[in-house]
């Protein structure tokens, strides 16, 4: 089993840098050559031009700006701009770019300089210390048990983008065109339509506004309340971060001091929908249905409950406002500060056109949704898994704490 070393990026690597790369030039010379930039998103790729200035492996990281010390591993041709630092190994045969890319991306972030704008420059990278494996292998199948990770986290990922696309669409089928008994999508071809208010709607289904279907909105309570959450078992008052488009956070909550009795009437319950009325402007319009919760946890006055009337179904409702044709109607609604802080009144949300199908669709539209919720909701724990268990393997392998060996070009666990 081969050593471990401490070693200078300036002694492992060549250090280089890329060139300024404007928008213009992409747009003028299209091609298949990647250029990649300061951002992080999509691999730092911000276009592609028809020449490259860098063939072969690198490793390449943002130099300046909010994503200074983000690393990359590079392989094949492309551009860099003037923002990006490449290291290029000096002798190939002793070191592994992909393993670097690893082990630097786990210290380049504590050595960025965040005086005025964020920097890792060439100079201050060169003599970053690193402790590696003297063998070439050993680097090679860290890299690649990393890397194996990387592609469980990926293909996972992906499977949340599809499903989420799913979603999408489906929400906008089912929402103006419906389910029939035959658990099919209505289709003008295969079924009756009507034109109402402009709509073109399923024969069924009824036009309306929100006001006429809801029993009442109430708006809560906000005591000054302690920072932490309250334990289970006590009163706590929600937060605006309760309610989300992933559903309802009952742990966004902050207790009620000993000294203040709770206000029972606005006790969250089961089947609750809640929409967040004042806030920043993301944070303003967001809808949760309250599928399961914990007691004594307490409505606060920027959340609103809307109370739906019997003949339309609370999870139904929550789906219909989340809509995004009902979004982009109600971010025109919105009134106050369009960053800082916005709102809206109970007479906007009761303004907001649906379309009201019979109870029995409105839980065949709701059984469609959360079957792709169940995909979501599974693909997202296998997401949490693979990358917790990548942060352990980088702990673990990167450091040296878990070793493994080679035998005649094999690598096995010791």
């Amino acid at each position: 089993m081969g050593k471990w070393l401490t070693k200078k990026i300036k002694d492992l690597c060549q250090i280089g840098r890329g060139r300024v790369i404007s928008q213009e030039e992409i747009q003028n010379n299209p091609g298949v050559y990647p250029v990649y930039s300061s951002q992080s998103m999509n691999k730092g790729e911000m276009g592609r031009i028809d020449s490259y200035d860098f063939e072969g492996e690198y490793v390449t990281w943002t130099t300046d700006g909010a994503y200074a010390g983000t690393v990359f591993h590079r392989d094949g041709k492309f551009n860099c701009t003037n923002v990006c630092g490449t290291l290029k190994a000096k002798e190939e045969e002793k070191l592994e770019l992909l393993f670097l890319s690893y082990l630097l991306s786990t210290q380049a972030k504590k050595y960025v300089s965040y005086v005025g704008n964020p920097k890792l420059m060439n100079g201050v990278m060169a003599d970053i210390e690193l402790l590696l494996p003297e063998n070439k292998p050993e680097q090679t199948r860290i890299a690649q048990i990393l890397s194996t990770a990387d592609a469980a986290i990926a293909q996972t990922e992906d499977l949340i983008t599809k499903y989420q696309r799913i979603k999408t669409g489906l929400m906008q089928d089912l929402l103006t065109k419906g389910i029939d008994e035959h658990g099919n999508i209505r289709s003008e071809l295969t079924h009756r339509f009507k034109t109402e208010n402009g709509l073109r709607v399923p024969e069924e289904w009824e036009v309306t506004i929100i006001g006429t279907c809801l029993e009442g909105i109430e708006q809560g309570w906000s005591p000054d309340c302690e920072g932490e959450p309250a334990p289970t078992g006590e009163w706590g008052v929600l937060k605006t971060t309760s309610v989300t488009w992933e559903g309802f956070n009952e742990d966004e909550n902050k207790k009620l001091p000993e000294n203040l009795f709770p206000k029972k009437q606005y006790e969250i319950k089961n089947g609750d929908v809640l929409m967040t009325r004042g806030g920043p402007n993301s944070r303003v319009g967001v809808v949760a249905f309250v599928k399961e919760t914990r007691s004594n946890l307490i409505l606060c006055d920027k959340i609103y409950r809307l109370i739906p009337k019997v003949k339309l179904l609370p999870e139904y409702l929550a789906i219909a406002l989340s809509s995004s044709t009902t979004q982009r109607h109600l971010s025109n609604l919105k009134t106050g500060m369009a960053e800082s802080q916005t709102n809206i009144s109970q007479k906007i949300v009761e303004s907001l056109s649906i379309l009201v199908p019979s109870p029995i669709e409105q839980q065949r539209i709701i059984d469609k949704l959360n079957g792709i919720d169940k995909m979501l909701k599974q693909n997202q724990r296998s997401l949490n898994k693979f990358q917790s268990l990548k942060t352990g393997l980088m702990q673990d392998l990167l450091s040296g704490k878990v070793r493994i060996t080679v035998k005649e070009k094999t690598l096995v666990n010791p």
